[in-house]
């Protein structure tokens, strides 16, 4: 297929390559999202450029842009988020396979909108009303299997949170609206603005995947690794299975597709010397 024909494919959230036209689309929804169906590999190689000002993921010696218009330009610590990124463009075969691009998704984020003191503000006040509504504040009294796995994954997360920040968080029975002290939301928005831009695109992922602030607060302060974060977001699936077994197709793509996102998150923040 020549890369013409891509030269006039908008879709939403465009990856571009410098000294080119638009090719196609990284990931995103819009009137075009299910255009990644007919849209095929077009480079041949995958490599990564070392810059005076950063590192670059190149296709066929042209680097990544994100949505935006910017040069995928990653530090020099970020060596690891670029080799992955490159691996999850070398792995794209005959179709271009948007949710199989998390890394590139989250550094984009990162690069696009999390400079901008504005955009990091409304971000920071989104994430914030997750704590409202935060997954691991919602306790039930039954199941036994489900008490079991609250206690196991939640009890001692939200020891480390309250104990670290010296904070109070509130647990309900109910699921009627509640919400935690003011001098709690003050708090864990000052930890959030003390954040850098990998920090805030990985604490956003992680809480939108998992509905929960503190798991996500957990991950990017590396009190949990994924493993333990993807454990405590599913406790409820965890439960369920257990009582009722696995649905195929369903319980199963869940599971890989929030590790997934949730390594995506961890390895965004992992810096090499």
């Amino acid at each position: 297929m020549s890369p013409s024909k891509y030269e006039h494919v908008l879709l939403p959230s465009c990856v571009l390559l410098d000294s080119a036209k638009p090719r196609f689309s990284s990931l995103g929804s819009g009137p075009f999202s299910g255009a990644e169906k007919t849209l095929k590999r077009f480079w041949k190689t995958v490599g990564i450029d070392t810059r005076m000002d950063g590192i670059a993921v190149t296709l066929d010696k042209r680097a990544l842009k994100t949505p935006s218009g910017h040069t995928l330009l990653l530090p020099e610590d970020k060596r690891l988020v670029a080799t992955l990124i490159a691996n999850e463009w070398e792995t794209q075969e005959t179709l271009l396979k948007p949710h199989a691009l998390p890394m590139t998704s989250v550094a984009s984020r990162a690069i696009d909108a999390l400079r901008d003191e504005e955009t990091r503000s409304d971000v920071r006040e989104a994430l914030l009303n997750y704590l409202d509504t935060d997954t691991i504040c919602f306790h039930h009294n039954d199941p036994d299997p489900l008490i079991k796995l609250q206690k196991e994954h939640w009890d001692p997360l939200l020891a480390w949170a309250r104990s670290t920040f010296d904070i109070e968080i509130h647990v309900h029975q109910s699921v009627l609206f509640h919400s935690q002290p003011e001098r709690t939301r003050k708090i864990l928005g000052n930890v959030l603005a003390q954040m850098d831009p990998w920090e805030m695109a990985a604490m956003e992922r992680v809480t939108y995947v998992t509905k929960s602030f503190l798991i996500a607060l957990a991950l990017v302060k590396r009190h949990l690794t994924v493993e333990q974060a993807a454990l405590a977001a599913q406790v409820e699936v965890a439960s369920q299975i257990e009582r009722w077994g696995e649905v195929e197709d369903s319980h199963d793509v869940d599971y890989h597709d929030v590790r997934r996102q949730l390594g995506s998150a961890a390895c965004l923040i992992t810096n090499t010397p």
